[in-house]
């Protein structure tokens, strides 16, 4: 169908609050105004994205013209309002089904076009040879989507031009309702979806589809640098009329439904010598392991806010762990991208590349030395660090080429200790040398706060002291799981300006980290997988580490990722959460031990609930993403101790002992 475009949208999707200025009204007609004059879109369907208030209210509407002349306005009827989305915020759902008004066109488009009034409404167009219709994102997800009645009514084709944000695994659902859309009703179905990071959390992944009666016929990529991707195929509109005519419930069905308003269009998508042309075959869609989703989603995304932002690299403190460790490996093969990208003869990359790093000649080809050019990396020792976790931090700072510094920051810990000795007479002591349970906390609390200050300070000036220009941005690495229980401290180094793994569990970060060892031959990788978790912040014991993440947050890593996604995926509070466990964990845990894990979360999680409020801006990779407050809007000011709730599980709790206990008095 080179006959049919879906360029995105003329504002960008997320605008958010943009939209209620009128500049973000009067720029997008603009942009209109200069496609529809524009070479490239003559004797082309185009269907555009925009704002467009009628009679003073505000829709999201597809703008679909042909040769200078605007053919419908088609508003959305469904509009997405839960999770990252806000559209009832800013727009209005268009709520009269199979109806048309005349919208009358700004005077700008008016000489332009040559009309006055346009179609504006639900309606489809019927062209020489076939009928048109337009479906807009959210609606596709619907339980009655408007393809439905549009294929009864004898619609043959579909177009879609969606703004679906990446999740881990979420390709499947959306390749899933677009072939099965047209395998009960047969037709073709044209999806767009955006790609890249429209300036905020969420990152577009793309995969770009058309397909018919059930069947995929072109797959776009899932990830790319590329601004512009054109995807195409031909296929032949009687193999629609064909397969639908033996469907006898579609067909009954379709002689019930109401008719769609047609707008007529003299034009054609097929012409004679279409014969000779030999139409597209099906393929298999290939679908991404989550591993390799987080190779290349939040890489992207690394890249876009890196050229948005102007700045000459990242800097991320890399303490030898697992998490840092993975964000060093998405900065590593965003280098490769960008590597692939400009040997692919991308001359985008290519620009952005140079002026990034202020080369008008340099030319990346080896993604190890693009890193040493883009990332610096830092291990900021204390007397709690072990020698174990400072080599490892150099061997993958070495394997992937970053420009490394190791530094020991106990001068600074001690002279803010010295600060406070002096004003209060007091010298507070960790726990293992006699401390309380309050000077053992603040005294972990200074030394991760100290590392934040130390990040930014060489942030901004480590290439200065290279006689390098520039800044770089500050990279976090404190991962959704620990986000969701607070496990980190507020103002320490998990304080960034941008946070990739901020959406990824602990389970997907090692499986993503197994996989750069083995895809991009990192050795080091190994050590830093066996390593447990830690954030050597108490003394050591001999020499090694005596602190780690999972011992000091009294759960796994596996059973936040449960806690997470019952939390915010299944809306569940403590009673409902402690029920649900019961039957998920029965063979590995007693109702006394699952209500003690349940109530240990959810004393960690309101006690530290604050801490969303000023959480890095991470990738948002998980629908249990605590991302901030804005993300998840339940309050941040808990009652710690959910005294309803829990007496309630231990209501259940005594109930099922006492009944075990008779069961096995009735054995005895």
């Amino acid at each position: 169908m080179e006959s049919l475009e879906e360029p995105s949208f003329t504002s960008g999707y997320g605008c958010w609050d943009h939209y209620y200025e009128s500049d973000t009204l009067l720029h997008s007609l603009q942009v209109l105004a200069a496609l529809l004059v524009s070479p490239v879109t003559q004797d082309i369907i185009c269907d555009v994205g925009m704002p467009v208030m009628h009679r003073n209210v505000r829709y999201n509407c597809r703008v679909i013209f042909l040769n200078r002349r605007i053919l419908l306005i088609r508003p959305k009827m469904a509009l997405a309002n839960e999770a990252n989305y806000r559209e009832l915020r800013w727009f209005t759902p268009w709520s009269r089904s199979r109806h048309t008004e005349e919208y009358f066109l700004p005077r700008m488009l008016q000489d332009l076009t040559q009309q006055e009034t346009v179609p504006f409404g639900d309606a489809v167009l019927a062209t020489q040879d076939t009928c048109i219709g337009s479906e807009i994102c959210e609606e596709l997800w619907t339980p009655h989507s408007p393809h439905v009645d549009m294929g009864l009514d004898g619609v043959e084709i579909i177009t879609n031009a969606s703004g679906s944000h990446h999740v881990l695994r979420k390709a499947h659902a959306r390749v899933d309702l677009v072939t099965m859309a047209t395998t009960k009703n047969g037709g073709i179905y044209l999806l767009a979806n955006q790609k890249g990071c429209d300036g905020d959390r969420l990152y577009y992944d793309g995969c770009a589809l058309i397909a018919m009666n059930g069947g995929i016929f072109a797959q776009g990529a899932q990830f790319s640098l590329d601004d512009v991707e054109v995807l195409t195929a031909t296929l032949d509109l009687e193999d629609v009329r064909s397969y639908r005519a033996e469907i006898s419930s579609r067909n009954l069905a379709a002689s019930r439904v109401s008719p769609y308003p047609r707008v007529k269009v003299d034009f054609a998508l097929s012409g004679h010598e279409d014969l000779l042309q030999p139409v597209s075959e099906p393929l298999e869609w290939r679908y991404h392991r989550p591993e390799e989703e987080i190779s290349l989603g939040p890489a992207c995304w690394l890249w876009d806010f890196l050229r948005r932002s102007h700045q000459a690299g990242f800097l991320l403190p890399l303490s030898g762990g697992v998490d840092s460790a993975a964000t060093a490996c998405l900065v590593y093969s965003m280098c490769y991208q960008v590597c692939e990208a400009v040997k692919g003869g991308n001359q985008e990359v290519l620009a952005d590349v140079q002026a990034l790093l202020n080369q008008n000649s340099y030319i990346p080809q080896d993604p190890r030395e693009l890193c040493g050019r883009l990332l610096t990396t830092c291990y900021m020792a204390s007397e709690n660090s072990s020698q174990e976790t400072c080599s490892r931090a150099r061997e993958l700072a070495q394997q992937i080429g970053s420009h490394h510094i190791s530094l020991n920051m106990d001068p600074a810990v001690t002279a803010i200790l010295g600060i406070f000795r002096l004003v209060t007479g007091k010298s507070p002591l960790f726990a293992v040398h006699g401390g309380s349970s309050r000077e053992n906390l603040a005294l972990q609390n200074v030394q991760a706060r100290i590392r934040m200050v130390l990040a930014y300070l060489f942030a901004q000036l480590s290439l200065w002291s290279r006689g390098a220009p520039g800044g770089l941005l500050v990279l976090g690495s404190a991962n959704v799981d620990e986000s969701l229980l607070g496990y980190l401290t507020k103002y320490d180094c998990s304080s960034a300006d941008i946070n990739p793994i901020g959406g990824i569990s602990k389970t997907d970060l090692r499986a993503f980290v197994q996989f750069c060892m083995e895809r991009f031959q990192l050795p080091a990788l190994q050590g830093i997988l066996c390593a447990p978790a830690t954030a050597e912040l108490e003394p050591l014991a001999n020499g090694q580490v005596s602190q780690t993440d999972e011992e000091d947050m009294g759960m796994t890593y596996a059973e936040l990722s449960v806690f997470g996604r019952l939390r915010k995926i299944a809306k569940m509070g403590p009673y409902s959460m402690f029920c649900k466990l019961l039957n998920m964990w029965r063979d590995t845990c007693t109702p006394r031990q699952v209500a003690d894990k349940v109530k240990r979360f959810f004393s960690r999680y309101s006690m530290n609930r604050h801490k969303m409020t000023t959480l890095t801006p991470a990738y948002h990779a998980e629908n249990y993403s605590p991302d901030d407050n804005r993300f998840d809007l339940r309050p941040f000011l808990y009652n710690t101790r959910w005294p309803w709730q829990f007496r309630c599980i231990e209501d259940q709790v005594l109930q099922l002992e006492k009944r075990a206990q008779k069961d096995l008095d009735g054995l005895d």
